[in-house]
């Protein structure tokens, strides 16, 4: 028998409360290829290698967060000179609050429905589709604060994320300031995630991350952000250490 929308919900957050929990210390390859197009100008390419890391950060409380970050190593093949990436084509979060978006904890703050499940094809992957609500009762509770919809393609064996996709149809690409006003445009954003052996367990990380912003070409002329990030050779970020024994001792 399908399982229920209720029931895909609960899976999922089990799903989650068991990665936030669990998911150690991490660090990957990162390779991010990033272009900006502009009307009458050539598309303008940056290849970027990083090491990104996923670090479990303890807070009072006994409470813990997920904190992201990365060391940039090299940028278009030479030696990185610094650690910023231009532009507004980065995107932080996919591996904190992503699998938030479709969970029971943000049902006050979105509207589930499940697409009609093919009896005939078990293997077919469950989807979901999901919006945000127009006036959320607390809207400070509710992890996407711009007006979005999107989906999430779940496999029916592990009852894991597989894909997820994400439109802000008016995102405030850039902020403005006291001389130039923001720039307003769609974003689309597109997670692929994968299985990953960490510590002994399974965790399903992001594969790929792809995010297109396009300039709303009724405030600015039309320019084009997008990124595209690969990831893998997942590792635990852990320290491992030894006793010398005397004789071994290198000397002072």
């Amino acid at each position: 028998k399908p399982p229920t929308l209720d029931r895909i919900l609960q899976r999922l957050e089990a799903n989650l409360n068991h990665y936030d929990t669990s998911v150690p210390s991490l660090f990957c390859d990162e390779h991010v290829v990033s272009s900006q197009v502009e009307p009458g100008s050539r598309d303008r390419n940056t290849y970027t290698d990083s090491v990104f890391r996923l670090k479990r950060i303890a807070k009072p409380g006994h409470t813990t967060t997920l904190e992201e970050s990365r060391a940039i190593k090299s940028v278009n093949g030479k030696p990185a000179t610094s650690q910023n990436i231009s532009g507004p084509t980065m995107l932080s979060g996919a591996f904190e609050g992503a699998l938030d978006v479709v969970s029971l904890n943000q049902t006050s703050c979105m509207k589930y429905s499940l697409q009609r499940i093919d009896r005939n094809r078990p293997a077919q992957p469950y989807i979901v589709r999901f919006a945000t609500v127009r006036t959320p009762p607390n809207p400070a509770d509710c992890l996407l604060q711009e007006k979005s919809n999107g989906r999430v393609f779940i496999d029916p064996a592990s009852m894991q994320i597989t894909h997820l996709e994400l439109t802000t149809p008016h995102h405030v690409i850039i902020h403005g300031s006291s001389y130039r006003s923001p720039i307003i445009g769609k974003r689309v954003i597109a997670v692929d995630y994968a299985p990953v052996q960490l510590g002994g367990e399974t965790f399903w990380m992001p594969s790929t991350i792809a995010m297109r912003n396009t300039g709303d070409p009724g405030t600015f002329h039309m320019i084009v952000w997008s990124f595209r990030a690969t990831y893998r050779n997942y590792h635990k970020l852990e320290v491992t250490s030894h006793i010398v024994p005397g004789s071994q001792s290198p000397a002072p």
